[in-house]
């Protein structure tokens, strides 16, 4: 008589079959977003330490707008890392506080206009809310706020992907917001996902600077590029 045995059982079970490339690529990206949250992290302390030293931030323009300039070299040195990253490789981190010392002045110079001016429009949009004059001149101050902020973000990935020794010129103070009126359903997904992630900063500040500013930062760098390749597509000569 035969006696036959039993086939070994298997586990039929869920199998995560994923390539060594693909992990490769997602943990480049995990580590080039942490690497950008903790650089914005510690180059705005001041405004971080300001916004949590009171809760009612609008209600001090004056010293918002001077901290809040620190926050342009911070994103400008951001959005060179990116650069520097491309679509490979993460970059040393140490190319983050290089980044952010080739880029401080540049940066500067150009973020403190966008900023100046999305602090007055907007603290005069607030300030003459309930007035008769207010309710003609709200709206426009406040798009103009707005138009400034999104355009003074924007700026600093100007600044990265122009070199660094380039002076800069008037048309450096325009390109952004032209950019923006052109490309406006971009720069209204660019609105959206920054007031998106304030609003959840807001919540939840420890896991939201954690996790959010580098992803939103990296959307927005790839939409900036997008941005001004179709302008310059449109903008050139056809043969």
């Amino acid at each position: 008589m035969t006696v036959t045995g039993s086939a070994p059982t298997t586990s039929r079970g869920p199998r995560l079959n994923v390539a060594f490339s693909s992990w490769e690529l997602i943990w480049s990206h995990v580590h080039r977003i942490l690497v950008v949250n903790a650089g914005l992290a510690v180059a705005c302390l001041p405004l971080l330490a300001s916004l949590a030293a009171t809760r009612h931030p609008w209600r001090h323009p004056l010293p918002f707008t001077v901290v809040s300039l620190c926050a342009g070299p911070a994103l400008a040195a951001a959005f060179s890392y990116l650069e520097q990253c491309g679509s490979g490789e993460p970059a040393p981190l140490l190319d983050l506080p290089r980044a952010y010392r080739r880029h401080a002045a540049r940066a500067l110079a150009l973020w403190t206009p966008f900023t100046l001016l999305a602090a007055a429009c907007g603290t005069d949009a607030f300030a003459l809310r309930h007035t008769e004059l207010g309710l003609a001149v709200s709206p426009a101050l406040a798009v103009v706020a707005v138009l400034a902020a999104n355009s003074g973000v924007l700026a600093m990935a100007h600044v990265a992907a122009s070199p660094a020794i380039s002076p800069l010129r008037p048309r450096d103070y325009l390109a952004v917001p032209y950019t923006l009126l052109r490309r406006w359903p971009l720069a209204l997904m660019n609105l959206a996902l920054l007031l998106a992630t304030a609003a959840l900063v807001n919540q939840a500040p420890l896991t939201g600077l954690a996790v959010l500013p580098g992803c939103t930062l990296f959307v927005l760098w790839r939409n900036y590029h997008a941005m001004t390749e179709d302008t310059a597509t449109r903008e050139s000569p056809s043969a």
